[in-house]
């Protein structure tokens, strides 16, 4: 158990599509009347809109916000705030303009309506960074946090690709680092996980249709979800190096992050092994710090310090500067170790936990090569997937992939008309019962169904009620009278019954060459009051064939190759669906590990032992059993 504190912040947000409508009830909500409007200077004709929309309650306008919120910048904002006596500051655009809002907020204490243009996930944040004689300094205070967000997707959907990805990762940052944070907290954690998610989900698509609202929506949850995150516990390595690169060296906010932000998780990965682990799971890749970086290469964003302009001769102060001051982190900081990143963050290296390869596009490009009918496009794609998916995840070796390459291939020549070793293999994988449950169990006031099995036999011999199926062979005498009826009780005459059994040894009768003619299994047909009666023996626990390669599989982990006793049962009538199902013997062995996860509780049910005379068809000299039941079959 963690011990942990977390407030939540007053912050209103609004959230939706051409919310921009709502800046001034926002405004009169908080009991303000004359406002200052905060625009991106690349902004203008947004920042119109926002000055029309408030009215008569704009009383100025302020356009020169900058990166990294220069003290200088904010003193000119301040004097204008000052001369037109605003109480309110509404502000217009990325994390700059918002940065603006802040440093104004902090030392006036007004108001603040932010509407964010970008991903940075500062405005739902208590933190400011402010530059001033090359240096960035930070600070947090609730009189910081703005107290309205409006986010309004339409705004960002014009956002160039370049931004949208540099803005989206730099909020991505926010998460990640909260998720190792030493004051992180379950309700962060469940936040920046579902941030990390949105976002890679939305940048893996933003590039094929930039304008498409859904996705803009899942970048702007996701921003607003990750900047929660910053807001409520402390960053790290990563935010501390983009502060030093940007209030240092002037380089641009956003891209710097998104360049940094997988240098710096791989460096931190073996002091955050499980934090790792789960960003990687939200990205769909564990190699988390390769999965960000090749994320930035499929949209065009930059991926090295070199080309955002920092000299390489700037490498060492940076690295020195980064570790001036102790600061929270999960992997020591060393003035060695951070150059280290700094060197290949500046050269573009793609970062790595040690995995496989990413083979995206080798996956893409075999599925995009599947044409015919959309259902069977559909089912091998998905295969293809999950089986490149399967190789990957694993790491499967030549040597592997080859033993069961063998594994499939020995399994196919062991298949005759009398063997079908890959059904036997899918229901000892229980991918016979799934099947079996996706396609029946949807009907529940019937009977349920139950796997075929491997020994069923086309065009059983049709026979006679009171019939004995075993034909005199040993076993424990058992009479079976049966009826067929509809989900509504009436009887169904002339229902077509096939059955099939193992002898007492556990032995079919397509195993027994020596057998002259099928042996317990027929088919019959119910008779007006939709009954059908036999006689045949009661069934044992039989091991199913393990001479093959699924007896193999099995010997190698360690399973054994029984069945539940079980009477196996086909039935068809005019109009009805038809079901195949078993009935096991209740109190029989394996009934709670069937080697194929064949038995259903609802299939299990007593053979009791017989009383009085027996029906006729078989001579009776001791023991016998006596099973009768109902199935009921769906219409069609």
């Amino acid at each position: 158990m963690s011990d942990f504190r977390y407030s939540t912040g007053p912050t209103r947000v609004v959230f939706g599509s051409h919310t921009l409508a709502d800046v001034r009830p926002e405004v009169e909500r908080l009991g303000r009347t004359r406002v200052l409007v905060l625009a991106d200077p690349g902004l203008g004709t947004v920042g119109d809109r926002v000055r029309e929309a408030l009215g008569a309650l704009a009383v100025g306008r302020f356009d020169g916000a900058v990166m990294h919120t220069p003290v200088a910048v904010t003193e000119q904002a301040l004097a204008l705030l000052r001369e037109v006596g605003a109480d309110c500051v509404v502000a217009v655009g990325g994390g700059s303009t918002t940065g603006l809002a802040k440093a104004l907020a902090v030392r006036t204490g007004v108001d603040q309506v932010i509407l964010p243009t970008t991903y940075a996930g500062s405005e739902v944040t208590p933190v400011l960074g402010e530059t001033d004689g090359g240096t960035k300094t930070t600070r947090s205070s609730p009189d910081i946090l703005p107290e309205t967000v409006i986010y309004d997707v339409e705004l960002s959907r014009g956002l160039p690709l370049g931004i949208t990805v540099t803005s989206a990762v730099n909020a991505m940052a926010h998460a990640v680092e909260a998720l190792y944070a030493p004051d992180t907290n379950p309700v962060t954690d469940r936040l920046a996980l579902e941030a990390i998610e949105r976002i890679a989900r939305a940048l893996r698509r933003v590039k094929a249709d930039p304008a498409d609202a859904d996705i803009r929506a899942d970048l702007l949850t996701g921003a607003w979800l990750a900047g929660t995150c910053l807001g409520s516990v402390g960053m790290g390595l990563h935010h501390k190096l983009c502060h030093t690169l940007g209030g240092t060296y002037g380089l641009p906010h956003s891209p710097t992050h998104a360049v940094v932000l997988p240098h710096a998780l791989a460096y931190n990965a073996p002091y955050a092994k499980e934090a790792v682990r789960r960003i990687g799971e939200a990205l769909g890749n564990p190699d988390a710090p390769a999965a960000i970086h090749d994320l930035l290469v499929e949209t065009g964003a930059p991926t090295s310090l070199r080309e955002l302009g920092l000299a390489e001769g700037d490498l060492a102060q940076a690295a020195e500067l980064a570790t001036a001051k102790p600061y929270p982190n999960p992997a020591p900081l060393t003035q060695e170790g951070l150059a280290g990143l700094l060197r290949a963050a500046w050269a573009g290296e793609r970062p790595s936990l040690g995995g496989p390869p990413r083979l995206d596009w080798l996956t893409d490009q075999v599925v995009s090569t599947i044409a015919g009918p959309p259902r069977l496009r559909h089912l091998l794609g998905d295969l293809v997937r999950r089986l490149h998916g399967f190789a990957i995840d694993n790491d499967l070796t030549q040597a592997e992939w080859q033993a069961g390459v063998e594994f499939l291939t020995r399994t196919g020549q062991l298949c005759d008309d009398k063997r079908q070793e890959f059904v036997l293999l899918s229901d000892s994988l229980g991918v016979s019962s799934v099947v079996d449950a996706l396609t029946n169990s949807r009907t529940p006031e019937t009977t349920p169904s139950a796997v075929l099995g491997p020994f069923y036999v086309e065009g059983p011999p049709e026979l006679e009620h009171g019939t004995d199926v075993a034909d005199g062979l040993p076993g424990v005498p058992l009479y079976v009278e049966v009826t067929i009826t509809s989900t509504d009780g009436s009887p169904l005459p002339g229902a077509v019954v096939d059955i099939w059994q193992s002898n007492e040894d556990g032995f079919y009768d397509v195993q027994l060459p020596d057998l002259e003619g099928p042996v317990l299994r027929g088919r019959f047909r119910a008779d007006d009051g939709g009954r059908v009666r036999f006689w045949s023996i009661l069934p044992s626990e039989y091991p199913i064939p393990a001479d093959g390669t699924v007896g193999d599989m099995l010997a190698a982990t360690g399973r054994h190759p029984y069945r539940a006793p079980h009477l196996h049962f086909m039935l068809a009538a005019e109009g009805h669906q038809r079901l195949i199902t078993q009935l096991f013997v209740a109190g029989g062995k394996y009934l709670d590990s069937d080697a194929v996860f064949g038995v259903k509780q609802d299939l299990v049910v007593d053979f009791p032992a017989g009383t009085g005379t027996p029906p006729p068809g078989r001579r009776v000299t001791g023991e016998w059993r006596d099973l009768r039941f109902t199935f009921r079959i769906a219409p069609a």
